[in-house]
This record gives C-alpha cells, structure tokens and sequence, in this order.
C-alpha cells in the first residue's frame, strides 16, 4: 500500500475529500519552491503534485508553461526534482508526492535509474501526460513493480471503448481532467463533470480527482462534492508568477482546500 492508497484510505475513513495541490519543481526557484512544498500539508493540502519542468509540456496552458521555463531557465532538473522530494521526505513522511510531467526526461535519465531515485526519494505516483496505455510496457508497469503508483488522465473525449483501456493498469487514483483543451484554459462546471465522474467510478473501484479549471474555493468545493478530490494547479502557480509571497499562497491553498474538505 503506497501513501497514496494510505491517504485516500484515511480520507473515506473520515468522510472527507481530498485536496491535491500542483506547483512547479524549481519555480520561482529552488529555494522558494521548496519553501512553498514543505508547507502544503500544514495549508490543508492532501497530496502534492510536483511538475517536472520540461520544454515543450503540449497539455499546459501559458501559466504552466511560463512556470516551467522559469524553473528550466534557473537551472532545475529532474535530478534536482527528486533531490527536493528528498529533502522534504526529511520532514514529512507521510503526505503523498506525484510527479506529473513528460516521458522525455524520464527516457533520457534512464528508466530503471529513474524509477530506483525516485522510489528512494519519496516520489509515490506517476502522471506521464504523454504515455499512452499502448505503452505500459515503457514505464506504467516498472514503475508499479517498483511500488509507484501509475495513475492515468480520463478526459471528456475518453468514451466506452477507450475507458476500459485507460483503467486497465491504473492505480493510485484516477485523474479525470474537466475540460477539453489545455491547464487554465477553461473553468470545471459541476454539471458537465459530474455524469462523467459517476461512469468512471461504475468501471472501478479507485478514487476519481478531478482537475483543470479549478480557480476558486466555491469552485474547488462544488467539483470535491461530486467526486472523490479536486486538484487545483495554474490558480497556485500563477500567484508565484503574479510577486506573491509564498504566505499569500499558503492562505489563498487554504482557502482552497477547505472548500474541498466541506464538501
């Protein structure tokens, strides 16, 4: 049982839902991300998403990708990424890490290699945007011999036939992304995601979060209530972006994440 199988085990224990958090690795820099990750759970958040900086991320919207050319310009790796899961597994052993990026750094770390330091370091689950289930063979299944979760996007244009397929060797929980198009592109609408949250969860047992186009508390609390979290990524990112103090981000997380956990 990973963190992540942990933390949604004692979240239905207690009738709650969960609240996931995406910052970039590296942005504004190492020192300031950093600062920001050790303080997410104390904000109220249930599981970090960590974004790995690559060059050309196709499901990003500007706030994302701005982030991570922020990060790559300032010399952040995946290397350093993992050495920042590290570092905060030195006080938080428990709060579950996914990192969400693309399979080139991956691929050119070296699979193996990869899958052994992120293991050691703490990293718990996987979102590879840009591997397919056609390609469970490359990564999605080491990585689950090796006691990481794969968790795999649903998105509106998933339907019954591709669904099963999607599902086959996810774990972890499921990420169902509310909107067709790109991160902040767009805000989630609970009337549109809502029926595709209830198909998904007829087709399997795993937790269903959902993401993109959270932007507000009010927002973040009507999408954790038809489904089992919400995650809430550009909205953080860009108060880094816009000269936010990284306690300004800590309370505006809070207010996100009571907004899931009232739910």
């Amino acid at each position: 049982m990973t963190r992540i199988d942990k933390k949604f085990a004692q979240l239905k224990a207690e009738s709650k839902k969960a609240f996931v958090s995406y910052i970039m690795a590296g942005d504004p820099n190492l020192e300031l991300s950093y600062k920001l990750m050790e303080r997410l759970p104390t904000s109220g958040v249930d599981i970090i998403e960590l974004g790995l900086p690559f060059t050309d991320p196709m499901a990003d919207g500007s706030t994302i990708q701005l982030a991570g050319q922020r990060a790559l310009k300032g010399g952040m790796t995946l290397q350093k990424t993992l050495d920042m899961a590290k570092k905060f597994r030195l006080v938080d052993d428990v709060t579950p890490i996914v990192l969400m990026g693309y399979y080139n750094p991956i691929y050119s770390y070296g699979v193996e290699n990869f899958l052994q330091n992120a293991k050691k370091c703490g990293i718990d689950g996987l979102i590879v945007v840009d591997l397919p289930p056609e390609e469970d063979e490359e990564l999605c299944i080491p990585a689950q011999a090796a006691g990481i979760n794969f968790i795999r996007l649903a998105t509106p244009t998933t339907d019954d036939r591709r669904l099963p397929r999607v599902l086959q060797n996810t774990s972890g929980f499921v990420y169902y992304v509310s909107i067709t198009g790109i991160t902040g592109a767009a805000s989630a609408k609970a009337n549109n995601v809502g029926p595709e949250v209830a198909r998904i969860k007829s087709k399997t047992d795993l937790p269903v979060v959902v993401g993109f186009g959270i932007k507000t508390p009010e927002n973040s609390h009507e999408i954790a209530s038809i489904a089992d979290g919400a995650v809430v990524g550009s909205a953080i990112v860009e108060k880094f972006a816009d000269g936010a103090s990284v306690d300004e981000i800590c309370e505006f997380v809070e207010s996100l994440a009571s907004g899931a956990h009232a739910a």
